[in-house]
């Protein structure tokens, strides 16, 4: 049985695992093959090290770029000229002046923005400062595993902490491609503790708040994925086959519990699943809300019904329990969309006919900008439009905002406001309107 013991990082490529001993000197056929494969394993880590990857993994010194007036003006849904003239008076941060005394802001100064507004201005508070208020529950939205989850998961999370949220992201997905998007470089180690695992674990579980990470967004919060995902899900798994777990709902209520320890911290949760049954399972239990990514071509729209299938026959499994069901809203959204081609065109069409609302209206268009950024590891609100081209930048841009805003606006209704952010979402689109 693979347990938190498992050799970690640092141990030499010899060392030997005490479990796999059998207490006498001979070794059996099986033995020594787990000894050969834990040092290979072991001696691969070595190289990773020398070659300074270990060093990469927290995503240590990456900083994020600072924002010009005119798009923090987007971001705050004020004008330029009105910024501008706060700090000509002195009133909120003090931007950095850059070449003819362009003013920039920090993500963190835009924050100290947000708080100066919603008390100068206190009846759009909400506005400026969406914090959850008494009442409102935190959202926990899951992204299904699907095309494009870790980009998606990325995106939202992201355009959830620009919009002042305060967000927890969670990577459920051993492969850690979303992790290594946030500078945590995961694909050839186990970081003891560093993931879901050691909160979820059966033996000396640690509390999700000493390992959630920060980032370089202010106001965003990360939990890696890293192979000890796999570890734990194969510890389910033998429980559940030895009886030990005959519901197999042990990683559910874990899940459950762990987040409701830092429920106060945070307004949005964004869970990144991946292919993990009994993490799965735990993510779908906890959702308030459930985003299911696919492509427009019949394969992909296959897989997405299938998954939603398995949602709610799980949920119906739960409710037998007596527990509760969270869920509040389900939404699809296509990604990677042509909309220049017929026959997505049509996919999108029927899968409105059949989905109506539970479709999410924007779409996220396939896009190089969006490719070119994945290849930087980094996202599209890292980089300047000059990093990938304006024009892609641009209409990239666009469809993500669009996106995000529908989901925000959901979040909103799920907590009795009025919408806000879909008639802010395509800034571009009307400047381009009023221009034509």
């Amino acid at each position: 049985m693979v347990k938190e013991e498992a050799q970690a990082p640092g141990a030499s490529g010899g060392q030997r695992l005490d479990e796999l001993r059998s207490g006498n000197d001979a070794s059996s056929p099986t033995e020594k093959l787990l000894e050969q494969i834990q040092a290979s394993a072991n001696r691969l880590l070595d190289c990773v090290r020398e070659a300074g990857a270990d060093t990469e993994r927290t995503g240590v010194g990456r900083v994020l770029r600072s924002f010009s007036l005119g798009e923090v003006a987007e971001i705050l849904g004020v004008s330029g000229s009105y910024l501008r003239q706060l700090s000509l008076d002195g009133l909120g941060p003090t931007p950095e002046l850059g070449t003819a005394r362009r003013r920039s802001y920090t993500l963190r100064q835009v924050n100290e923005l947000r708080d100066y507004l919603a008390s100068a201005r206190p009846k759009e508070a909400l506005k400026f400062r969406p914090h959850r208020r008494k009442g409102e529950k935190l959202q926990i939205i899951t992204v299904a595993p699907g095309p494009t989850s870790a980009t998606t998961s990325l995106y939202l999370a992201q355009g959830l902490a620009l919009k002042g949220f305060r967000v927890l992201a969670i990577d459920l997905d051993d492969d850690g491609a979303l992790s290594e998007m946030y500078g945590w470089f995961t694909s050839a180690s186990y970081y003891p503790d560093s993931s879901m695992e050691a909160a979820l674990r059966l033996n000396k579980p640690r509390s999700i708040g000493s390992i959630i990470k920060k980032t370089c967004f202010d106001g965003l919060d990360f939990v890696p994925g890293t192979p000890g995902l796999g570890f734990f899900e194969f510890e389910c798994m033998q429980r559940y086959f030895n009886g030990d777990d005959v519901e197999g709902t042990d990683a559910s209520l874990r899940m459950v519990r762990a987040l409701k320890d830092v429920e106060e911290d945070y307004d949005v949760v964004v869970i990144r699943c991946g292919g993990k049954a009994f993490l799965n399972a735990g993510a779908i239990e906890a959702a308030t809300g459930i985003l299911i990514t696919a492509r427009a071509g019949w394969a992909d729209i296959e897989k997405a019904s299938y998954y939603m299938m398995y949602v709610a026959r799980l949920l119906s499994e739960i409710e037998k329990t007596g527990r509760p069901v969270n869920l509040k809203f389900h939404r699809y959204l296509l990604t990677e969309y042509n909309p220049r081609d017929v026959s997505e065109q049509k996919a999108f069409a029927r899968m409105r006919e059949q989905l109506g609302d539970h479709l999410l209206t924007a779409t996220v268009w396939e896009s190089d900008a969006i490719r070119q950024a994945e290849k930087m590891k980094q996202s599209l609100y890292e980089l300047t439009a000059g990093a990938v081209g304006r024009s892609a930048y641009e209409q990239a841009m666009e469809t993500l905002s669009s996106a995000n805003a529908e989901i925000m606006d959901i979040i909103y209704a799920v907590w009795g406001r009025p919408p806000m952010y879909v008639s802010q979402a395509s800034p571009l689109a009307s400047a381009r309107k009023a221009k034509s």
